[in-house]
């Protein structure tokens, strides 16, 4: 019998410790794969593309621990009352190959690309940032929104969406939220109008197209900026001169995948940006001066949903009562005889088979 977690089971997990809460721990687990990034068989993700979306495996592995997981993105699902992403993944023992643990990942997916942003925010934007704005206020703000006054002590949200119902969406969960308390939530008319003075700009946005959210004339020195939305070939948020001016500094989280489907897809395969990686790890620094532009081209990488699988591997282990199993693999007294062991009973009381001559 294999661990399982599904959606009721990641719900009584995150209301056990709370979503900031779980968002911090995972940031923690992240950052510790990442300092760790020499050990880990690294690859671009699988990708299987149509003209409504996108289905990805996305594998990851360290020589001892394996995992992956399966996610589609298809932003006009929403119309037919379909989620746009959907996940689930595996983590398995390398020795054995037998898997440890099936989990969903739709809703850890959304916590753990919330942890990745606010982690890689704690290392490139200026110290002291109090105020973000949100633009694209879909399935994803909220979890963004968190883990931004969590991690960082964001104190001033500012909001914008195409659709105002998104926003009205998001302001109404969030000052539901006990743990937001002191966290000032407002609309903004226009994108322009919500990042004019932001510390740091959050773009998660779900068109699949070629789309230019933020301008050059919007960025002020000093923004960090976190693009979360272009993450698939033919999907991007930033006018191509953000990314390519003097004092910006582009971070990436694998680049052979990032040149595929981030904000640099459309660059020169010469365009230098930094690995996360390299930031943890201590080979080059998240920000050089307070008046840099720093930019987190996120398109999530695989390491991560690693992280979160193993963390909710622990998880389990610490709160037993929860630890629910399903028979994905079967248990047999000869290993040899998988025939016989699943399926002799159903040759009891069966005629014998006539011996050929």
């Amino acid at each position: 019998m294999i661990p399982y977690i599904g959606i009721a089971d990641i719900q009584r997990i995150v209301q056990r410790t709370g979503v900031g809460a779980f968002i911090a721990r995972l940031a923690d687990e992240i950052e510790a794969d990442y300092r760790r990034w020499g050990e880990f068989e690294k690859s671009a993700r699988v990708a299987s593309h149509s003209p409504e979306g996108v289905i990805e495996l996305m594998p990851a592995s360290d020589g001892r621990q394996y995992a992956f997981k399966y996610v589609n993105g298809h932003p006009k699902n929403t119309a037919a009352g379909l989620l746009t992403v959907t996940a689930f993944g595996v983590l398995a023992d390398v020795d054995t190959g037998y898997p440890l643990l099936l989990s969903e990942l739709t809703l850890t997916t959304a916590l753990r690309t919330a942890a990745m942003s606010a982690l890689a925010a704690r290392w490139m934007a200026r110290p002291g940032c109090r105020s973000m704005a949100l633009i694209g206020n879909g399935a994803q703000s909220e979890f963004q929104a968190v883990a931004f006054h969590r991690l960082l002590g964001i104190r001033d949200l500012r909001l914008f969406d195409t659709d105002p119902a998104a926003s009205a969406k998001l302001e109404r969960n969030l000052r539901k939220m006990p743990e937001l308390d002191g966290l000032r939530v407002t609309r903004a008319a226009s994108t322009a109008d919500a990042v004019r003075g932001a510390d740091i700009v959050t773009t998660v946005t779900a068109d699949k197209r070629l789309a230019v959210i933020l301008t050059p004339g919007m960025i002020e020195p000093g923004m960090h900026l976190n693009a979360v939305g272009g993450d698939c070939p033919g999907k991007t948020e930033l006018h191509t001169s953000i990314l390519t001016r003097d004092d910006a500094r582009v971070v990436v989280e694998f680049a052979p995948q990032s040149r595929i489907e981030g904000e640099i897809q459309h660059l020169p395969q010469d365009f230098a940006v930094t690995e996360f990686a390299d930031i943890v790890c201590g080979g080059a620094s998240g920000r050089a001066s307070a008046g840099e532009v720093t930019i987190f081209d996120s398109v999530g990488f695989a390491l991560e949903d690693f992280s979160a699988l193993r963390m909710l591997h622990s998880l389990l282990a610490e709160h037993p009562d929860l630890r629910r199993s399903i028979d994905l693999v079967p248990s047999l007294d000869d290993p040899k005889d998988l025939f016989g062991g699943v399926l002799g009973g159903m040759l009891e009381g069966a005629p014998a088979l006539r011996r050929a001559a």
